[in-house]
């Protein structure tokens, strides 16, 4: 199924890569960035919010100071970052202002996502910028961003804020025109796959490996992107950036390049920021009853715990493990690791003579909890 027209669509989210903004040397292609801005405007005039993530902030760094490929360590990344983001909010800021867009940036690190609050916080913001009819134009805070707290690529972002703010479509711009049966650079004879209904091994093989010099993702990020916003609900296309008004082809049902078809069951609220922003500090291993329990939507007891491993704390998001170390769920631990090692494989109503407090009677609640 493809949008039919632009009536059906009023929220969308446009990853742009830095393959599709940039020149081979780093530098900013000012033609293909004047050309996305006018297709958004157009979009935007016809009344559809647009929020527009742009990968770049890096590449357009190595282009002033001269660099031919992307730096291996995290401050020449950080500092080509500073260097970069201002040109590329600058340029966009005075394209979009030619065709009367005001626009915002907003920088965003993972830590910003993982806790609940500034979560709520962030969507509250973008939806005033959206109220104040502005364009926000969002990138990874890679100035500060250090390993732990790194997105690691911004289709993985534009994913995460598509489901942050219930978009209608996520529409990767790249330098590919989709989905391929294999690799089209290296066999002619590669097929486009038109839609997708299903993430599984086969689609997964055919991602491939990382993207150009100047950029993070390849094909792998943005199948990860899919699974997370499919999983929300909300469609996925990975478009060819330097196609003449390829949004708004899209937007109008034209057969552009890879669809992703959204899940029917897809989550919702809280537990939709549990599975996707929460960050995990550690597991613990369940039972075969415990597992079978946690199918049928119950909550997870101390009974029903065999393991833990890693260190973490009161309210840290954990994953959920089989005895065969697959994943089961993810959820946010009533408990600290030493004290689930101490109560587990015990009764809840023994919890208060083991610690000397209880509480609470489950380590994971169900309404705290995201079973795959």
């Amino acid at each position: 199924m493809r949008w039919s027209n632009l009536n059906n669509v009023k929220k969308v989210v446009v990853k742009v890569g830095t393959s599709t903004i940039t020149y081979d040397n780093g530098m900013l292609n000012i033609n293909r960035m004047e050309k996305l801005v006018r297709d958004i405007s157009n979009i935007k005039n016809k009344g559809i919010d647009v929020i527009l993530v742009t990968s770049g902030a890096i590449g357009a760094g190595m282009g002033k100071l001269g660099y031919k490929e992307r730096p291996k360590t995290l401050p020449e990344k950080q500092a080509l970052a500073a260097i970069g983001q201002g040109l590329l909010i600058h340029l966009y800021e005075k394209l979009f202002s030619e065709y009367g867009q005001t626009v915002a940036q907003v920088l965003l690190t993972k830590e910003d996502l993982n806790d609940r609050k500034r979560y709520l916080n962030i969507r509250n913001t973008f939806n005033t910028l959206l109220n104040f009819n502005v364009i926000p134009i969002v990138n990874e805070n890679d100035t500060v961003a250090v390993d732990e707290i790194k997105f690691g690529d911004n289709d993985t972002l534009s994913a995460l804020v598509a489901s942050l703010l219930d978009a209608n479509i996520l529409i990767i711009l790249s330098d590919i025109d989709g989905v391929y049966t294999k690799d089209p650079k290296k066999y002619p004879d590669a097929e486009l796959i038109k839609e997708i209904e299903n993430i599984n091994s086969e689609i997964e093989a055919l991602a491939g490996g990382e993207g150009t010099k100047r950029g993070t993702g390849g094909m792998v990020t943005k199948i990860r992107a899919a699974r997370i916003v499919t999983s929300s609900g909300i469609p996925m296309i990975i478009a060819n950036g330097s196609y003449e008004n390829v949004i708004t082809l899209i937007l109008e049902g034209k057969d552009i390049g890879t669809y992703f078809r959204p899940k029917e069951n897809k989550l919702e609220g809280k537990k939709k920021w549990i599975a996707y922003h929460k960050t995990i500090k550690g597991s613990v291993v369940v039972d075969e009853g415990a597992k079978k329990a946690l199918l049928e939507g119950r909550s997870l007891l101390p009974s029903g715990i065999l393991e833990v491993v890693g260190s973490f704390n009161v309210g840290d998001g954990i994953y959920i493990l089989g005895l065969k170390k697959e994943k089961i769920g993810i959820g946010i631990s009533n408990y600290s690791s030493y004290e689930i090692e101490k109560i587990m494989g015990h009764k809840t109503e023994e919890i208060n003579s083991i610690l000397g407090y209880k509480d609470y009677d489950e380590v994971i609640h169900r309404d705290n909890m995201v079973i795959f």
